[in-house]
């Protein structure tokens, strides 16, 4: 009887000393996200600019009832995402401070969902290409990469990274990354015609 008993509080003790930890979720985790090679090719045709994208890219003009010449779209397929171009001829400096408004406004569309809005100076004297770029911080918001870029007489170019779903910028950030750094390639190897 006494050895019953002890065996009996022996796995008593023994349970209850094993079940004194908490359990505790762990944190939801996202697939692994595989990212190609950098690898890129030079665009000129009869747009009046060139430049360099990536090979796991497509470009295609923008086709949109609104869209004007030259406009077109950077489509990285792999990752459900797009750089819209949108080109403007420079007629007159009333012109070109109506543009740098335009996407300064574009840009402070993303304050509502960002936690950050960094601006840079986008300078390069040798191709004569200048501009500014913002690079917009916070979970929702729908462009997380603007810029624009001109020669402050005939050219102004403005472009936006978007993806084409309700980003989760937190989980993207690899893939925002990524593209953020083929969009400043574009940006490096870009000459006007």
């Amino acid at each position: 009887m006494i050895k019953k008993l002890g065996l009996l509080l022996f796995v008593f003790i023994w349970l209850a000393n094993s079940c004194g930890e908490t359990y505790s979720p762990k944190p939801r985790g996202f697939f692994r996200i595989d990212l190609p090679a950098k690898e890129y090719r030079l665009f000129d045709s009869i747009f009046p600019y060139k430049f360099e994208y990536p090979v796991y890219s497509i470009i295609k003009p923008d086709l949109s009832p609104s869209s004007e010449p030259y406009w077109a779209d950077i489509n990285f397929p792999q990752f459900n995402a797009a750089v819209h171009l949108s080109y403007k001829k420079v007629k007159s400096l009333k012109d070109l401070q109506l543009y740098f408004e335009d996407s300064r406004t574009f840009a402070n569309k993303q304050i509502p969902k960002a936690t950050a809005i960094r601006e840079g100076l986008i300078i390069n004297p040798d191709k004569n290409v200048y501009g500014l770029f913002y690079e917009i911080q916070g979970t929702g918001a729908a462009s997380t990469y603007q810029f624009y870029l001109t020669d402050s007489l005939r050219h102004f170019l403005r472009g936006a990274l978007y993806f084409n779903f309700q980003p989760n910028n937190d989980s993207l950030a690899p893939v925002i990354d990524f593209i953020k750094q083929d969009v400043e390639h574009f940006i490096e190897t870009l000459e006007w015609k």
